[in-house]
């Protein structure tokens, strides 16, 4: 059976896994070496713990697998952060005099980078990813920043449709995929040069590792990637490179319990009058489902929502026994927020970002459902 025939499933339990070798690990545990044995010229893949690493690799061949199954040629580095991932594209591809394109809705970090690519010359510009608004901004751009399902908001555009009109343009385009996982979207079979993700979320799955990385099938702009990632030194540990890569086994079996359980909530959701603005890609009825289905093959575990202001959704947050009260999203245990409490999105002081782990369904919808009638009783 050829790579690109075999299931999710299947796929993420191989990935990236070494020829089998007697008496040898299936898995070999985590390499930790700054420096590597080398007599005469520096030849050979391991030179400098900075440059390359063989736990990297086998995490780099994995995730090379799930973005482009069956394909030769796709490069993928990992990287200590998301954010390090996302800086690593923007910075190495962009110079003074250029101008990119960047969603207003993503995440709230990224104005952060906005200061930072204005300090050196570069034009940013902005526009909202629904209704693929980005591209009445992008005339005379470098690069193109798409972020879908957008965070926190969960807005989609049509990736197919902005890939097409920026190469026409003779933009670039990078594809922030966090929220989906190449099990849900695969930006690169969408036509994107980059395909880039906090791997800190749902493909790790557990909260406890920082990781990025970034995807791409053009040698010379992974070059570009990897010489940024040398010289700023945004480098993965070891262990938290074969920890990712020991997740991976688990990620169809997380994405397609938290997917479900999360259409479940929605659905859920929708039925109550307390909560207004529900968003979630898999509902049939949310005004991004008809662009997510034709691009997504599974629609991830955020639900938004809003409450009627901070103090009801505080005390929802509050009376929630079985769901933390934490930022990020995409573990195996439930997390919720007050979005607004971060000060850097554009949402009400009662938006709730829900992220569905992989408890029973029924218990975590009971959960739901209680803290919502107690935080309303309050009134």
């Amino acid at each position: 059976m050829k790579d690109d025939e075999l299931g999710d499933g299947t796929r993420a339990v191989r990935a990236g896994l070494p020829e089998a070798v007697k008496y040898e690990p299936t898995l070999p545990g985590p390499v930790f070496a700054a420096h590597f044995h080398l007599p005469g010229e520096p030849t050979g893949p391991y030179t400098y713990g900075r440059d390359e690493n063989p736990t990297w690799t086998h995490l780099e061949r994995a995730i090379g697998e799930l973005e482009a199954p069956g394909e030769e040629g796709v490069e993928t580095l990992v990287f200590a952060s998301g954010m390090a991932a996302i800086s690593a594209v923007l910075l190495s591809q962009l110079k003074a005099g250029d101008a990119v394109v960047l969603p207003a809705d993503g995440y709230q970090a990224l104005p952060l980078l906005h200061e930072q690519l204005r300090a050196y010359g570069v034009e940013v510009r902005t526009a909202p990813t629904g209704g693929d608004a980005q591209l009445s901004v992008l005339d005379g751009a470098r690069l193109l920043w798409i972020e879908s399902p957008s965070n926190p908001g969960l807005d989609v555009c049509d990736i197919r449709r902005l890939v097409r009109e920026a190469h026409a343009a003779g933009a670039l385009v990078a594809v922030d995929n966090t929220l989906a996982t190449p099990l849900g979207q695969r930006p690169l079979e969408l036509g994107a040069d980059f395909s880039v993700a906090s791997d800190t979320k749902g493909m790790t799955g557990h909260g406890d590792i920082l990781l990025g990385h970034v995807s791409c099938r053009d040698p010379r702009l992974a070059a570009d990637v990897r010489r940024w990632r040398k010289i700023v030194g945004a480098i993965p540990g070891p262990m938290e490179a074969w920890l990712a890569h020991r997740s991976l086994a688990t990620l169809q079996l997380r994405i397609d319990r938290q997917s479900s359980t999360a259409l479940a909530l929605a659905r859920t959701l929708a039925e109550r009058a307390d909560v207004t603005g529900l968003r979630y890609p898999g509902l049939p009825d949310d005004p991004s489902h008809a662009v997510a289905a034709r691009q997504m093959r599974r629609f991830g575990p955020v639900v938004s929502f809003e409450l009627a202001d901070r103090e009801r959704a505080e005390r929802f947050l509050e009376g929630l026994r079985l769901v933390d009260d934490a930022t990020s999203f995409g573990g195996v245990r439930s997390t919720a927020e007050r979005r607004g409490r971060w000060g850097g999105d554009a949402v009400a002081e009662g938006f709730i970002r829900f992220s569905v782990g992989a408890e029973d369904p029924e218990d975590l919808v009971a959960d739901v459902l209680r803290a919502l009638d107690e935080a309303g009783s309050h009134g």
